[in-house]
């Protein structure tokens, strides 16, 4: 398994003749984010390999999470009558989230910088970025909480599968039309979250239980934006762009059943998720809502990494992911009826069992490109330069 091929012969020749295309049309990053980036990419080294700086940001955004999972591990830091965030951890957040956006702004920019673009690059970056998902939004979420003035830990779940959603929408886009269109909602979701953290040390959590505007709270601002930005804005961008593609016949899928393929394995997991929830003997939610959310979204991104993997080498996406059937399992077990102790143990090793396949894929794909490129991922040397 340690020497195990996740990429096929067929991919890595994909891979070579893959061509970036992209489109941004987004106002803050066009007129904002980038001219900023460009003079950021400046400060780097020539030296310093782009994949090295996702990499940072990535881990940044790992320690956030890691972070504030010690202060509030069970989201209830926020609520009236529990102790409360320390300040400074909401600006050492707000600041390392802000630098970790910026990096991500920035790789690809010292890639081009230091002529040292490869597939592997962008690819070692949006999966990365699809892994970030879940650490985001859950480190989100204690600004709230749960309590009677946050947010339910279901509805978090809910919120969290929208924004995944959202992301392998743009992903889904490629796979089809060729061309990554990307999100508006992701360069505005980052600023507004880093300056949120920033305010929230400043004026204290107990700000966000006052009503934004007569009855409606922030937490229900929070909701509001988050489901708005995927349905009047994510969503209806994706499917205007697939009908475009559609209409000039561009489509690199011809029927219906091949366009969606790559949703087959995000839904399905969706639906075993929730089906453990709502037949959970122990509430298993309510009890490890932070494990059982790193569970989903690792299984997410696992997905996500191979439907990015055949976009990008023009193959097709398999139908499934093996990695839901030990969850199929595990979920059938729960709804036979367990004891409370036994579904914890169940949820923190498929959970640890996910994550250790998943970076084990990473891994290998990475050792993979690397070999097939003949270069170095962190490294801007050449291994013939040796």
């Amino acid at each position: 398994m340690a020497g195990y091929e996740y990429v096929s012969p067929e991919q890595l020749a994909g891979f070579d003749k893959y061509k970036y295309s992209a489109v941004d049309t987004n106002p803050l990053s066009l007129y904002v984010m980038h001219p900023f980036w460009n003079t950021i990419v400046k400060v780097f080294p020539t030296w310093l390999a782009p994949n090295l700086i996702t990499f940072s940001g990535f881990l940044l955004v790992v320690f956030n999470f890691l972070l504030m999972a010690y202060f509030d591990p069970d989201f209830y830091a926020s609520a009236p009558g529990h102790k409360h965030v320390p300040d400074w951890v909401w600006i050492v957040v707000g600041i390392l989230n802000f630098v970790a956006y910026t990096l991500d702004g920035v790789d690809g920019k010292q890639a081009r910088r230091t002529n040292s673009s490869t597939p592997l690059g962008e690819l070692f970056d949006h999966g990365l970025d699809s892994w970030s998902c879940v650490y985001f939004v859950v480190t989100v979420y204690s600004i709230f909480g749960r309590g009677s003035t946050g947010v339910s830990v279901f509805v978090l779940y809910l919120l969290l599968w929208v924004v995944l959603f959202s992301f392998i929408l743009s992903h889904w886009e490629k796979y089809n039309t060729g061309i990554l269109f990307l999100p508006w909602g992701y360069d505005i979701s980052q600023v507004t979250i880093s300056f949120v953290y920033i305010v929230t040390a400043v004026v204290g959590v107990e700000a966000w239980y006052e009503p934004f505007l007569f009855n409606f709270l922030y937490r229900d601002l929070f909701t509001s934006m988050i489901i708005g930005c995927a349905l009047c804005v994510t969503l209806p961008m994706s499917l205007l762009n697939f009908f475009r593609s559609y209409k000039n016949n561009t489509l690199k899928h011809n029927s219906v059943y091949e366009a969606v393929v790559p949703l087959f394995s995000p839904c399905l997991l969706f639906i075993l998720s929730t089906a453990w929830i709502l037949w959970s003997p122990s509430d298993i939610l309510e009890l490890h809502p932070r494990v059982f959310y790193f569970m989903v979204g690792t299984a997410f991104a696992n997905s996500t990494c191979q439907l990015i993997v055949c976009q990008m080498s023009s193959t097709r996406c398999p139908t499934l992911n093996w990695l839901l059937v030990p969850l199929f399992l595990v979920v059938l077990v729960v709804n036979l009826g367990v004891a409370s102790y036994v579904e914890s143990i169940l949820l923190y090793t498929l959970t640890m069992a996910f994550t250790l396949a998943h970076i084990h894929y990473g891994v290998r794909v990475v050792k993979q490109l690397s070999s097939h490129f003949q270069i170095y991922p962190f490294s801007l040397r050449k291994p013939n330069s040796d």
